[in-house]
């Protein structure tokens, strides 16, 4: 490999410096989960051992060298034992990367199932509520109108924020990637007033006037008659079922995954053909 420069006896090639670099963020990204724990302070006591380990075998001293790894690996063995909650904490965040999540299905989380249970339950309750679903690009400008929340959405959490005396519960829940972005966001309302002759609250029109503005799902659930409706590139559908909540949203979101996934394939096709 062609070197770059040399450092004393060590010769340094740009396979070195890429390979440097992605320990160097492994070890920083680590370092930012366990951050404020004790475990910070055994991760410090391996680092230190291992940048030990390193200039013995660079400086071919095979005594200490080998006293060194064999601490190394002991460390090693006793860090995945006491600290298997932090380890399943970093493992449980790069399954949430929302590049790992476009490739793998999280079937223990069906975004679907959750809106559809919390829609259902809070219609028999007359508990008015305004969801959005993002399907493709972010609403930022949405999202920063209202109070940031950035946690797994659930049907418990959902009805929390909705109930009638909780602070959140008037405007707009925005969720992407599965996860409540924010609570209380002010949407654009639509300038239609009557859908089908009904004329449509602000709850209805703020619900329809996103869907006509930006590719997302509004779910909407009516305070007066609990009534379910779902808006959609400026359409809105209204009485619907607790079943019909869950096909809709589990069609419309798959269509929206297909069409990412054949924009993908395009483009590398595209890029193939240049």
């Amino acid at each position: 490999m062609f070197e770059l420069f040399k450092i004393g006896f060590l010769s340094v090639s740009f396979l070195d410096i890429v390979d440097i670099f992605l320990v160097t963020f492994i070890f920083y990204k680590i370092y930012s989960v366990i951050q404020g724990t004790i475990t910070a302070q055994i991760f410090y006591g391996l680092l230190i051992v291992l940048f030990l380990s390193f200039l013995t075998q660079a400086a071919n001293f095979k005594a200490l060298g080998w006293l060194l790894k064999l601490l190394t690996d002991i460390w090693v063995i006793a860090f995945v034992i006491l600290f298997q909650p932090e380890i399943r904490r970093i493992l449980v965040l790069v399954g949430r990367n929302p590049v790992i999540r476009f490739f793998i299905r999280n079937v223990e989380s069906n975004i679907a199932d959750v809106i559809a249970e919390t829609a259902f339950e809070l219609s028999q309750h007359q508990h008015g509520a305004l969801i959005v679903i993002v399907k493709s690009v972010g609403i930022r400008t949405i999202t920063e109108t209202g109070e940031p929340v950035n946690a797994k959405a659930t049907k418990n959490l959902l009805r929390s924020i909705f109930f009638p005396n909780s602070p959140l519960h008037d405007g707009a829940v925005i969720i992407m990637n599965e996860a409540i972005e924010a609570a209380r966001c002010t949407l654009p309302l639509s300038s239609e007033t009557k859908k089908n002759g009904v004329a449509l609250g602000m709850r209805h029109r703020a619900g329809l006037g996103i869907s006509e503005q930006a590719d997302v799902i509004s779910v909407i659930v009516s305070e007066e008659t609990g009534a379910i409706s779902i808006a959609e590139n400026g359409e809105l559908k209204t009485g619907l079922s607790k079943e019909g909540v869950r096909n809709y949203l589990t069609s419309a979101l798959n269509v929206s995954k297909q069409k990412r996934l054949k924009g993908f394939a395009n483009l590398f096709k595209k890029k193939r053909n240049n």
